[in-house]
């Protein structure tokens, strides 16, 4: 189910072709805070904005009606408190608030959806597994069998970056 993104947060009238958006998954990894600096900081070096997606898988839900709604709404609000709480983070280190995309459903899905209907994404930003073999599951898509369906760059971080070695990179 596509609960189509909702953002919290709009974005102000623009020039959408001098805007760079760096758009970063929000997961409960440890590197999607690498990736959310990343963003943060090329944001502020290009003058560019950070939007945020953060998908509510439908697995999530297996109970029926008034259960399965209340289930499903908890699950929106731990969504909103966790964008709300990086948004400060964001604006702290680019002085910009933060869009914000709130969907259900398949995450590789859903992210494919919100890049081509947001024309204003120009950039998704990802970080790497910490350590391990595979980059994380996303990014093995995305670079696998997805790759020819992004119109965007994709940027890849090592998620092993600290956060001085980040404010080096950028």
């Amino acid at each position: 189910m596509n609960d189509s993104s909702l953002p919290l947060t709009a974005m102000p009238a623009s020039d959408p072709a001098h805007d760079r958006v760096f758009l970063v998954v929000v997961d409960k990894s440890e590197e999607h805070r690498v990736a959310l600096r990343y963003a943060a900081l090329r944001a502020k070096h290009t003058g560019g904005r950070v939007a945020l997606l953060y998908v509510i898988e439908p697995g999530d839900f297996q109970a029926f009606g008034a259960v399965e709604d209340l289930m499903r709404e908890e699950q929106r609000q731990e969504a909103e408190s966790v964008l709300h709480r990086l948004s400060s983070e964001v604006q702290e280190i680019c002085g910009k608030t933060p869009v914000f995309h709130i969907r259900e459903g398949n995450l590789q899905s859903e992210l494919l959806n919100l890049i081509n209907e947001d024309r204003s994404i120009s950039v998704l930003v990802l970080a790497a597994a910490r350590g391990g073999k595979n980059p994380g599951p996303l990014i093995s898509a995305l670079a696998g069998k997805m790759w020819n369906q992004l119109r965007i760059p994709l940027t890849i971080v090592p998620g092993s970056l600290t956060d001085q070695e980040l404010d080096l990179l950028t």
